[in-house]
């Protein structure tokens, strides 16, 4: 038996007898955060906590001005074109917010989640909206309308300065996401952005991080920016080149420092 059959011999032994890791119920995307195209995870939740200084009274006159609306799973919250009629408070479930190219291309803008708000950058009504937003999940919504926001934002000065809050958080979001797409290459943002799901969903195994999350091809490549043919290419390119090990449940980042070399060289260059 020559030394290379010994070898593979020893290695398919050594992995029998290695612990078999247990993972928690695997993460649905975007999780418990707001998740964007962004240099880091740090702030992706900043605008869920826009309300939170408001007064229990000041929360009843808010959602007396409110309607309560609720939304099926893939059910269309507002779309791309439509008239704006007003802002939506997420109060359970998770929203995909996405822009649709005239070529009928999507590009992801973010996954919000709970006390985020989403229906904007118009906030009083009488433009349209230049992106659409769907339910990833059931979901449960306070419809805040145009013409109820102008009121409330007159009568409750703090609740005039909590919106200011809010939209400053989604500044900083959309600003992050222009300069990934700005000043980074469609490569750098692959790889920033396993790097960000392995920081909010890893799962430490030895040295590699398993992404405990249901994340497909298609959702990557609208995330960075460029097709899913695209995506699955460099997938593999990573997997030859040792740094990821892609499973049909799992993407497994096998060497988290070389993925994060990856993203500083060509940065600094």
């Amino acid at each position: 038996m020559g030394l290379e059959m010994l070898s593979t011999d020893f290695e398919a032994e050594r992995k029998k007898h290695e612990p078999v890791l247990e993972l928690p119920e695997q993460v649905v995307l975007p999780g418990h955060r707001a998740l964007f195209l962004s240099e880091s995870v740090e702030g992706l939740d900043d605008g869920a906590h826009f309300l939170d200084t408001l007064t229990s009274e000041e929360w009843a006159k808010l959602r007396a001005h409110g309607r309560r609306l609720a939304f099926a799973t893939r059910q269309a919250i507002f779309t791309q074109g439509d008239r704006h009629g007003g802002i939506f408070i997420i109060e359970s479930g998770k929203v995909h917010v996405f822009y649709t190219a005239p070529s009928g291309r999507e590009i992801t803008l973010a996954y919000w989640t709970v006390g985020h708000f989403i229906g904007g950058p118009e906030m009083t009504g009488g433009g349209t909206h230049i992106w659409s937003g769907e339910a990833l999940s059931e979901c449960r919504m306070l419809f805040i309308p145009a013409n109820a926001l102008k009121k409330l934002v007159v009568e409750l000065p703090t609740f005039a300065l909590c919106l200011l809050q809010g939209l400053a958080a989604k500044g900083r979001c959309y600003s992050a996401m222009a300069q990934m797409l700005g000043t980074r290459s469609v490569i750098e943002r692959l790889a920033q952005f396993l790097m960000n799901l392995g920081n909010l969903h890893g799962v430490r195994d030895g040295r590699a991080i398993v992404i405990n999350a249901k994340v497909t091809h298609d959702q990557i490549a609208a995330m960075v920016g460029s097709t899913r043919q695209w995506v699955t290419m460099m997938m593999k390119r990573f997997q030859k080149e040792g740094l990821v090990t892609v499973t049909p449940r799992h993407i497994r980042i096998e060497r988290p420092h070389a993925l994060k070399e990856m993203v500083s060289k060509r940065t600094a260059g």
